[in-house]
């Protein structure tokens, strides 16, 4: 300091003046950066909860946070660019109006749609079961594909093609959604492969270079011992399973493996049995569920509800299983968190796979000729985006209040007996532990319905965006309240990148039925933006051939074969080229560590040899 002190009376007037600047932005920047966390959502509860269960659970409750602001934003994107239009014209606002074109060479039976919307006298009950259905007067509101049966908006003298935003706003969110799981998982992916490599490496860093030393707060200061001993303690149990691994006899692994074996046989009957029973109950309860004759009674809500409640029940069952079962395979826990998730990856996900492929069968069961003027089952399903998007509403509400159920009827009550009563068998069930791999689960579960339904009901996203909200508060109380913290601590890194590589593949497979439902399946003749389309995709062609010769035909060959294949040619030379890279950069950073082992070495032998020297 005096030094600097020495230098700054040289200067010139205009050189101080210049520093003292500087360092006020400085300062200024710097305090705008402290204000602007405390506007971070929920940044002092994510804290909290990483000082006293570690970063593990911490890494979940960011991992809601996302969803949250991903929802939020999709919801932004798909209410500005399809809802707000029609909004705009139904009102004539901006002196707008709305364009309907007739659909052309259809015969008139595929152009009857009459939604059952209540009129006159309804029972309260009937607004409840449409509340949790999406029929009745739900399905007529703008959060249903039946709601946008509009070919074009007029705002003042600017034509709004509400087909082709309707489709580029899909393609919009899965691109944001998958570029932003792709950049927050680059860091978690850097901070594994870091510890992996060198898992001494990495506790060094914990031991010498872990503590922030702008801390001043005592409480935040705690936190971060908390926070440090959990990742020691991981470090310690990961270590302790190895050396227990490496002293394994032949006659303990052929155990081991024999009993891996078994487990998994089991494991893949369970999800046969599932996604059987998923199929099944799909087929009859869209056989069964629009009969007129019980339209309005209880039984008819509960058949409407049956694939919700099977899928629902699977996905409760099957994860308590795979956890039992897991206990017995004798893995770290890193990899017993991965391989649990895995299993539960395929219960919750392809089961949503399942009923589309149920659906699918039923809307385009061309059987008897039941589909042949239209091109699918008109009869059944004369708008079939609704019905589908009827169905990811549902499985989302049902979902929600199934983990709202959850915490108020089980582990609450749970906790309860154990804390005041002794007796044994309630003893035995011990306090409830907040499982990582489930809680993922259920909220990538959640999510990938988001994704899906969001083409079929454009307002999905913002019921999503109200559920993960509530979830977290709910989340946070059973955390706090009824659980106890897991017997194995887990790491956060590795979990993090993991929890967005089951979210990616969520997003993959919510691409697929989407990709499906767009190009293959004929959209509806009696509803939505693309009644006159033969399927959803040709409003993009229909638009291009409104541009000059040569623009479609550059356009056109762009999506053609000839410029596909020598692009995915290119692709995957560069990423041959980034692979043998990033092989030669492995390389060369094992020389380097060979050679830091090989100059502590060196030193060692000197330092020993001055001290014989002096002796």
């Amino acid at each position: 300091r005096d030094s600097e002190q020495a230098e700054i009376e040289l200067l010139s007037g205009w050189e101080k003046q210049k520093r003292t600047s500087s360092k006020s932005l400085k300062k200024a920047l710097s305090e705008v950066k402290g204000l602007a966390s405390y506007l971070v959502l929920w940044q002092n509860d994510i804290h909290s909860i990483e000082g006293k269960f570690g970063n593990g659970i911490q890494s979940y409750f960011s991992f809601l946070r996302f969803l949250v602001l991903l929802n939020f934003i999709i919801f932004i994107l798909m209410f500005s660019f399809v809802t707000l239009p029609i909004i705009i014209s139904k009102y004539g606002i901006f002196n707008s109006t709305i364009a309907y074109i007739p659909p052309k060479n259809i015969e008139g039976n595929c152009t009857i749609y009459e939604p059952s919307d209540n009129e006159g006298l309804v029972y309260f009950y009937t607004y409840l079961k449409d509340l949790f259905s999406g029929t009745g007067f739900l399905e007529v509101t703008s959060l249903f594909y039946g709601y946008y049966t509009v070919d074009a908006v007029w705002i003042s003298i600017t034509k709004y093609n509400l087909p082709l935003a309707y489709l580029l706003a899909t393609f919009a969110y899965l691109t944001l959604s998958f570029v932003w799981i792709m950049k927050r998982s680059a860091k978690g992916f850097m901070q594994n492969l870091v510890h992996e490599a060198d898992p001494f490496q990495s506790y060094c860093n914990k031991v010498f270079a872990g503590w922030d030393f702008c801390i001043t707060d005592p409480s935040a200061a705690q936190l971060k011992h908390r926070s440090l001993r959990y990742e020691l303690q991981v470090d310690l149990e990961e270590e302790k399973l190895r050396q227990k691994i490496a002293e394994r006899t032949k006659e303990e692994k052929l155990r081991i493996y024999s009993l891996r074996i078994f487990i998994n046989i089991i494991v893949i009957a369970i999800l046969s049995g599932c996604f059987y029973s998923i199929y099944r109950v799909t087929a009859f309860s869209q056989e069964n569920s629009s009969d007129t004759e019980n339209a309005n009674s209880q039984a008819n809500l509960l058949v409407q509800y049956l694939p919700s409640m099977v899928i629902t029940l699977a996905n409760f069952i099957g994860p308590l299983i795979f956890s039992f079962l897991i206990r017995f395979e004798d893995y770290t826990p890193a990899f017993e968190i991965k391989l649990t998730l895995m299993r539960c990856v395929f219960v919750r996900l392809a089961s949503i796979g399942v009923l589309l492929f149920t659906l699918w069968s039923q809307i385009s069961g061309c059987g008897k000729d039941k589909c042949e003027p239209c091109g699918y089952n008109y009869k059944l399903y004369p708008c079939w985006e609704s019905d589908v998007g009827q169905e990811m509403y549902k499985l989302m509400i049902f979902d929600f209040l199934v983990i709202l159920a959850v915490p108020l009827f089980v582990d609450y009550p749970r906790r309860l007996l154990v804390t005041h009563y002794s007796c044994k068998l309630i003893q035995w069930f011990g306090l409830p532990e907040f499982q990582l791999s489930d809680n993922v689960l259920e909220i990538v579960y959640g999510q990938t319905i988001c994704w899906i339904g969001t083409f079929f009901s454009p307002l999905l996203p913002a019921i999503a965006t109200i559920k993960y909200f509530i979830i977290f508060y709910v989340k946070k109380a059973i955390l706090i309240h009824a659980c106890e913290p897991a017997p194995r601590p887990i790491r956060a890194s590795g979990s993090t990148f993991f929890f967005l590589a089951v979210l990616l593949i969520g997003l993959v497979l919510a691409f697929i039925p989407l990709a499906v439902s767009i190009a293959l399946i004929p959209s509806s003749k009696a509803c939505g933006p693309f009644r006159n389309f033969n399927t959803s995709w040709e409003a993009i062609p229909d638009k291009i051939r409104e541009y000059p010769t040569v623009t479609q035909q550059i356009l056109f060959g762009l999506a053609s074969e000839a410029f596909a294949v020598p692009l995915f040619v290119f692709i995957c030379i560069v990423m041959f080229y980034f692979i043998a890279l990033a092989r030669a950069h492995k390389r060369v950073i094992e020389q380097l560590r060979e050679q830091l082992v090989l100059e502590g070495q060196d030193k060692t032998f000197l330092i020993r040899k001055i001290a014989e020297a002096q002796k």
